[in-house]
């Protein structure tokens, strides 16, 4: 205990107290305790637009990492010798990149003159290049990228303490592989499905980067949004307003996932 002391007290004072700090000034206006920093970003159509964009996205990005994390996962789990390992690194590599330059690197691909463009023009899709950056859709892409790989780990992780002959005995009992995933591989990785989706989720409604350059001001999302009310509107009180949105989601997040694969157990 007496150990931890110094972790606990580092913790408070340069994570906690900012965060209290900051959290408190979205209750109180001109001195006084108010709920209006919650009343107003509640009913001005651009919050509420900002708010149901940065769910939708994070919920998508969390879904589409989901199946490609399974499918993924279960390919790396079923390789053998150096093959797995050296697939596996190619998994983490990514998390190795700085996200500025991993995200630059979109720009390239999805401007008017990127290859994605270059290629439907070449295919004769369309006459012109078609605007893909500064659209949902980019930062869609930049997020599903950025975060894929903890979905893939944690369902790694979860997929090697499955027993081999689960999947063989399901077949031979004559479920089909859909049945297989439901009934078998899912309840038996719900956990890691609840870290990943976890991981993914928050990551989607926390990242600044990404939207920044790929949505720019055309596709706000929450950490946008706050980013500019801290250092252009230079209002704290619905900075606070949105910090608290974004870790009460969150943190709902995670009790929900946990809730739903507790359900299935």
């Amino acid at each position: 205990m007496a150990l931890a002391l110094p972790a606990a007290v580092f913790t408070a004072l340069l994570f906690l107290l900012p965060v209290t700090i900051l959290l408190s000034e979205a209750f109180t206006i001109n001195g006084e305790w108010s709920l209006q920093g919650y009343v107003d970003f509640a009913t001005t159509p651009l919050n509420q637009t900002v708010f149901l964009r940065t769910l939708k996205l994070g919920a998508l990005v969390a879904f589409t990492s989901a199946i490609i994390g399974y499918a993924c996962a279960f390919c790396i789990v079923n390789l053998e010798g150096k093959s797995r390992g050296r697939i596996f690194g190619l998994v983490v590599l990514p998390l190795m990149i700085s996200p500025v330059a991993r995200t630059y690197a979109w720009i390239v691909i999805l401007g008017r003159t990127g290859i994605v463009n270059d290629t439907i023009v070449s295919l004769g899709l369309s006459d012109t290049p078609i605007r893909i950056l500064f659209t949902e859709t980019a930062v869609f892409i930049g997020l599903l990228q950025l975060f894929l790989p903890l979905m893939i780990i944690s369902l790694v992780s979860s997929m090697e303490n499955l027993p081999r002959d689960v999947i063989s005995a399901a077949r031979v009992l004559g479920a089909n592989w859909f049945q297989v995933f439901t009934k078998v591989i899912l309840p038996l990785t719900k956990d890691g499905l609840v870290m990943g989706g976890t991981l993914v989720f928050t990551g989607s409604l926390t990242a600044y980067i990404t939207p920044a350059i790929l949505g720019g001001s055309r596709v706000l999302m929450l950490e946008t949004l706050l980013y500019q009310r801290v250092n252009v509107a230079n209002d704290f009180v619905s900075a606070g307003v949105i910090a608290t949105i974004l870790i009460v989601m969150c943190f709902a997040a995670n009790l929900l996932l946990k809730r739903i694969a507790k359900a299935r157990s």
